[in-house]
Parts: structure tokens; sequence; C-alpha cells
């Protein structure tokens, strides 16, 4: 791999990160919900995708805290699960754009986005019961499976569209000029 190359990763994770508190802060501003569209797994998934899995992970594990850090945002009883699910989504989605090869762009796209998103809200589930076990004095069946499909499923429905709706295009204008590699050089109706 050349050094330019890992120079742009480390830049564009850099990005991402830096995203991560912005996001938040104009979602506040224009009083959308943030906890419902949830911006800041956008610069995380974003950066699983094009810069891999040891680049996403790191995203997802520095992005939350330092937000935290600097506006408050997510409140710390929320940052332990926060900060699981968004390492699991820069992991997974790094790992999954890697090993799923369909020849068609968006269907590896979508099937590393999914897989991240479901593996991200387990992991954030499991966290977030072991916060209340630990520190809130109560027991880690406290946090139901109703509670956990509610809160990463129902509520953020609205969420979880619009990354789907998003993330694709987005990665689509990067591939288009050329700011990342295209996946398959042969180009076909999904590239």
């Amino acid at each position: 791999m050349s050094k330019a190359f890992d120079a742009r990763r480390v830049v564009t994770t850099a990005l991402c990160i830096s995203l991560c508190v912005v996001l938040p802060i104009a979602f506040h501003i224009v009083y959308i919900s943030a906890s419902i569209f949830s911006p800041m797994h956008i610069p995380v998934l974003l950066c699983g995708l094009i810069c891999g899995w040891k680049f996403g992970m790191l995203c997802g594990l520095i992005g939350p805290v330092l937000s935290n850090l600097v506006t408050g945002m997510p409140a710390v009883m929320a940052l332990p699960a926060m900060t699981a699910e968004l390492t699991v989504y820069g992991l997974v989605t790094g790992l999954m754009i890697m090993l799923v090869r369909t020849k068609h762009t968006y269907i590896d796209i979508y099937a590393a986005l999914l897989v991240a998103m479901v593996a991200g809200r387990i992991a954030a589930g499991i966290m977030r019961a072991l916060t209340i076990s630990l520190f809130v004095a109560g027991d880690a069946t406290d946090f139901t499976v109703a509670m956990w499909v509610t809160s990463y499923f129902v509520r953020s429905l609205p969420g979880i569209i619009t990354h789907l709706i998003i993330i694709p295009a987005i990665m689509l204008a990067l591939y288009r000029a050329r700011l990342i590699p295209k996946r398959y050089l042969k180009s076909n109706k999904y590239n």
C-alpha cells in the first residue's frame, strides 16, 4: 500500500471524526432530533466503507468520545453504548466491503451497511444492559428486548432509512468524482 493512499485514509478518518462532532451540532441548531436521525453514524459508516475496518473502527471509537468531550453529546450514560455501536459500525462496514464482492457496487454497499447496522445495534444493546446493571444499580434484565427493539429499530427508523439513502449516494458520487477507486473496473448499471 502506498504512503499517499495511507495519508489519504488518515486525512479522511480525521475528517470523519470531526464530522462526528459537527453533524450532531448542526442537527441541534436546526432543531432536528439527533437521537432519531443519528447524524454521527453517517461519517463512521462512510469511514469504514472508504478507509477500511481499522480506520473505521478508530473513527467509531474516537468520534463519540471526542464529541462528548467537546459538546457534552452524547450524554455520559449514553456514551458507552454509542461508542460500542459506532466502533462496531466502522469495523463491520470495513470488513464487509472488503469481503463482499458481488460485482455490483450498490449491493456490496447495502450488504455492508445492513450487516453493520444490525451488529452495531446488538453491541449497543449489550453495552446498554451492562451500563444499567453496573451504574444504575439495576439488573441487566431491566433493559428488555422490547426496549432494545423500540430504541434501536423503531424510534431510529427515520435515521436508518436516511442512512440507507444518503450513504450509497455519497459513495456513488465519490466513485464518479474519482476521489476513491471504483470497486469494479467493468462498468455496469450498478456502478
